[in-house]
């Protein structure tokens, strides 16, 4: 196995001068530490994609060097493994110190003129792990896994993986936080991202007036990330600050398009790259409802439900922005930032939803079609994924009547989860809708076949939903791991028709309404 090693991050940022792995207040931007030995390591799934990515061979993946060096049974020669430390709110508090409690930097490679940073997370206790063990579950890492490579295939931004493995150690969790704690197969998933700073990362060293160090951190992220960014550090940290927020806007845009909810967006899981980071408790819209968060943590308060991650995205930026402000003791450049996110995005949102819509010409009854269609999708529970992919089925021509109702039976009906409830006034108001709709299709110019390959790119027809994750889970429990293998094959073409997987296009099953592990999720991992 021969990796292009090129550390940069030990290398330029100050570190931890104490060796020994104990929990402690780190006032540096990582500490060394060794990844835990496992105890009968078992490689369950390698993506073939990150493989090629990292210059990597199949039959490289199947030596007995890559499965110790990708589950922390050994280090690769010549490299110096780290913990990161960052801080960061949770959910909406400053909770100081947090860092990568169970997630250790390997190293990092250069390949096709790209740079790419390897982590294991689950892999052991850290300088940051507080009163945890700094170890991951198979549930949580098969999750993380698929959803990681599902993410990119989908085109949202976000980090990849590399590599799951089962560790042969037991790890004792308690799923709910309910008292009720159990062993569970001990897992460790490679996560692969050109880099994992956060907005936390800022956010630590300038409550704690390390400026000095905050100043080799945006030069360092600036260098190798933002390269076209120049000039004096205040200079630096404006640009850097209007490119992560254009990037975490274009991020949160993808995830309303697809129906995704992060669940646990604290400072600590922004990226600042404006990738999507730390897959926990997320899930994707079943019902279209924007109140929806599958996060148990935070099923009362709902700070982080799908309609609000946009809010959120801002004020996780004005957290980064007041961490960056002393290094330009200016608040203008930042307010003009911030000030002019909600602009931006709708402006991004309304081009996206006109393309879920197939939609290209601008009219100025636009915002109103879209924002009727997202109240009445709310009337009833309305699959999202469902919805949208059908909805390509209407054209110009398609004809509302009464004895052949085409539209009710074929684009609602089947994303009802309770079609013979919906009532006569519901009904209606759809009906109104895609009349309106029909009408405003007869103004496109494209022909009817562009517009359909244009929405079935906008709309997925197969998303990770979350009793997907769970029947998986269940059978690689059991040491049966062929339906991870058939849900990442999936993925790699999620816009796809894929006749023979026709049956993961449905609604979640009535089972899986309330199960744990299908409908809410804890932070448990």
């Amino acid at each position: 196995m021969n990796l292009n090693i090129n550390d940069t991050f030990t290398k330029e940022l100050p570190g931890d001068p104490i060796q020994k792995n104990h929990r402690r207040q780190v006032d540096a931007c990582f500490s060394f530490v060794t990844p835990k030995k496992t105890n009968k390591p078992e490689l369950i799934h390698v993506s073939d994609a990150m493989l090629e990515t990292l210059g990597l061979s199949k039959e490289e993946a199947k030596s007995n060097q890559f499965l110790e060096v990708f589950t922390g049974n050994k280090v690769y020669e010549n490299t110096t493994p780290f913990a990161m430390c960052y801080g960061g709110h949770q959910f909406g508090n400053w909770a100081g110190q947090l860092g990568d409690g169970r997630a250790i930097n390997l190293f990092e490679v250069d390949h096709n003129n790209k740079h790419w940073s390897v982590q294991l997370k689950g892999s052991g206790e850290t300088p940051y792990s507080r009163t945890a063990d700094g170890l991951a579950v198979l549930r949580s890492s098969v999750r993380e896994y698929l959803c990681s490579e599902a993410m990119f295939y989908l085109g949202v931004s976000g980090t990849r993986a590399l590599s799951l493995s089962l560790t042969g150690d037991d790890v004792m969790r308690d799923v709910l936080y309910n008292g009720n704690s159990a062993y569970e197969k001990g897992a460790v998933v490679c996560r692969v991202a050109p880099t994992f700073i956060r907005f936390g990362s800022f956010q630590l060293l300038s409550a704690r007036e390390n400026f000095e160090g905050l100043t080799q951190l945006v030069n360092y992220t600036v260098k190798h990330f933002y390269p076209s960014i120049t000039g004096d550090i205040k200079t630096k940290a404006i640009e850097l600050f209007k490119q992560v927020s254009q990037n975490t806007i274009s991020m949160i845009v993808d995830w309303q398009r697809v129906g995704f909810v992060h669940g646990v967006m604290n400072t600590d899981n922004m990226s600042i790259l404006g990738e999507t980071i730390d897959y926990g408790p997320y899930g994707w819209l079943e019902g279209y409802d924007f109140n929806w968060t599958p996060n148990t943590t935070d099923a009362q308060n709902k700070r982080y439900r799908f309609g609000n991650q946009p809010n959120i995205g801002l004020w996780n930026l004005l957290q980064l922005a007041n961490s960056l402000y002393p290094l330009v003791k200016d608040a203008e450049p930042f307010q003009s930032v911030l000030n002019n996110y909600q602009f931006e995005f709708d402006a991004q949102y309304h081009t996206m939803m006109m393309a879920k819509l197939g939609l290209l010409i601008d009219d100025e009854s636009d915002k109103e079609l879209i924002a009727s269609l997202e109240n009445n999708l709310q009337l009833t529970e309305t699959d999202m994924t469902i919805f949208f992919r059908n909805l390509a089925n209407i054209n110009s021509e398609t004809k509302l009547t009464a004895d052949e109702d085409v539209i009710l039976t074929k684009a609602l009906d089947e994303a009802f989860y309770t079609p013979n409830e919906v009532g006569d006034e519901i009904r209606t108001a759809l009906r109104t809708w895609f009349s309106t709709y029909i009408n405003r299709l007869g103004i496109e110019v494209q022909t009817n076949q562009k517009r359909v390959e244009a929405m079935n790119l906008a709309n997925p027809k197969y998303v990770f939903r979350n009793y997907m994750a769970q029947l998986a889970i269940n059978d690689a429990d059991k040491g049966d791991y062929k339906l991870i293998d058939e849900l990442y094959k999936l993925f790699k073409n999620p816009y796809a028709e894929q006749i023979e997987n026709e049956k993961w296009f449905a609604k979640r099953p009535e089972w899986a309404r309330h199960k744990v592990g299908c409908s809410m999720l804890s932070c448990s991992s």
